[in-house]
């Protein structure tokens, strides 16, 4: 059977969801691929039901440190309840109501896998063996995203070990978890397991968090000690082996061997290109797919694909590695598939550029440890390595009135990046209880490059911890006249 389509996306988690609907909104045609489950990565294995189960260990740590709500306090995490309640975010991994919503949508759902047969031409599939050939009379949309990198530690792929999905959709915890890196999902998930009763092990080859300020590492790193994780940095595994008594017993360099229940492994991602069937049209598997910032799949010569006819979205392009960047490089690529195909613009205005500019040096992160650590734009590192003319201004939040109404003893650092000729911000950090409520006033200014000399006329309301920022031009204006 064939069916033809405007635009087929492959992928339907947050990204393709997004791509799809754009191009629907846009007057195309549109069939969404998904060989799992609808709703994708961040739905089931990330985003969601991390959070979900970071949750109650960051609330209880809150009321313990609020005097008047601590002695209120008398027990720990509820372990079975929060996994529950994580359960009901991931809708117990049923799809139905994503499915739905598909429908509802105007979108086409297609069941099964897709391989690229030829130019704009797929073939699906589906779980009983049924194929079926889709051709797109414009565009194909690759959104299949990444997945976890297994380092080639010996005995590791053995022993199976956890990856990000298998953290994130226990049904209990291990009495000892072992987890491997350094990175967002390490300390996110090391945090999540000693709230919820295991003993954890963090081995990292380097410091926590080495993409961030050096001083959020530094606060994650002596939190997670606070909460009893044996982290232990400058280390790596020499070998890893399950036992038939099926204990992880880990081999570190020193001859130290570090036995756990199971083993988290979150060194990093790979592209999930290498079953799509790429060599068909000039591509090779298991490479990130290269694009402009359109979001057009460049082959390589440095040139889109003959017609201009193949996008990629999310993670599987590489350019940001987060779910709220997958969905902005979702709505610019719908929108650039339609106009391209139809001529006509669903955005309308001077922003109306089909464009994922802010790629490049605007982009949000939050890491959801405890404390919490948020960021937008450079580094000082990177502002400086890329020639920039710079000024660092740190301050400490837990000075500012809002935090101590937030916290007894509240503790966390505020840092932005300025670009000295320019007078714009050029980066922003903060690390500490709930600042991740901060960082769209940051995104907003690095990303619109407002001029000191206009923030200070952006009065932050008190007492809340956004009056930081008065705290941070403060000091920024004493250092200019010492």
């Amino acid at each position: 059977m064939t069916s033809e389509y405007d635009v087929i996306v492959i992928g339907a988690g947050a990204v393709g969801e997004n791509v799809a609907d754009r191009a629907v909104q846009g007057g195309m045609t549109t069939a969404l691929v998904e060989a799992e489950l609808v709703g994708g990565e961040c739905s089931y294995w990330a985003c969601m039901p991390s959070k979900a189960l970071l949750r109650a260990g960051v609330v209880l740590r809150s009321a313990e440190n609020v005097k008047g709500a601590s002695a209120a306090v008398t027990g720990t995490v509820d372990a079975a309840a929060v996994f529950e309640r994580r359960n009901s975010f991931t809708s117990d991994w049923n799809d139905q109501g994503q499915a739905d919503w598909v429908s509802g949508a105007g979108i086409e759902l297609v069941r099964g896998h897709a391989v690229f047969t030829g130019v704009k031409e797929l073939a699906v599939t589906a779980a009983d063996g049924t194929v079926t050939t889709l051709r797109a009379r414009h565009a194909i949309v690759v959104s299949t995203g990444s997945t976890a990198l297994l380092p080639d530690i010996p005995g590791l792929a053995e022993a199976a070990p956890w990856t990000s999905r298998e953290a994130t959709s226990a049904q209990s915890a291990p009495a000892r978890l072992t987890v491997v890196g350094g990175g967002v999902v390490a300390c996110e998930m090391a945090t999540a397991y000693a709230s919820l009763g295991s003993t954890v092990t963090l081995l990292s080859r380097g410091g926590l968090l080495a993409n961030q300020e050096p001083f959020a590492g530094e606060l994650v790193t002596a939190s997670l000690r606070e909460l009893g994780v044996d982290v232990r940095t400058g280390v790596s595994p020499t070998a890893v082996e399950r036992g038939a008594d099926g204990v992880v017993r880990t081999t570190l360099a020193d001859g130290a061997v570090i036995e756990g229940d199971e083993i988290l492994v979150a060194t990093g991602r790979l592209p999930r290109t290498g079953d799509l069937g790429l060599e068909a049209i000039g591509l090779e598997p298991n490479q990130w797919l290269t694009t402009d910032d359109t979001l057009l799949v460049l082959g390589a010569d440095g040139e889109p694909l003959e017609g201009a006819w193949l996008y990629a979205t999310g993670d599987v392009n590489h350019r940001a590695l987060l779910t709220h960047q997958g969905k902005y490089q979702a709505r610019a690529a719908g929108d650039v598939v339609a106009a391209r195909a139809t001529g006509k613009s669903l955005v309308t205005g001077p922003w109306g550029r089909h464009v994922a500019t802010a790629d490049h040096a605007a982009v949000p992160q939050v890491t959801f440890t405890d404390p919490e650590v948020a960021s937008v734009g450079l580094t000082a590192a990177a502002a400086e390595k890329a020639g920039f003319r710079i000024r660092v201004v740190d301050y400490e939040i837990g000075n500012v009135a809002g935090a101590s109404v937030s916290r007894d003893g509240y503790r966390g650092t505020a840092r932005m990046v300025v670009d000295e000729d320019r007078q714009v911000i050029l980066g922003a950090t903060f690390v500490g209880p709930e600042v991740s409520e901060l960082l769209h006033s940051a995104t907003v200014a690095v990303v619109g490059e407002v001029p000191l000399s206009r923030l200070w006329h952006a009065v932050p309301s008190y007492p809340t911890i956004s009056e930081v920022w008065l705290r941070l031009l403060e000091t920024y204006g004493r250092d200019a006249s010492a």
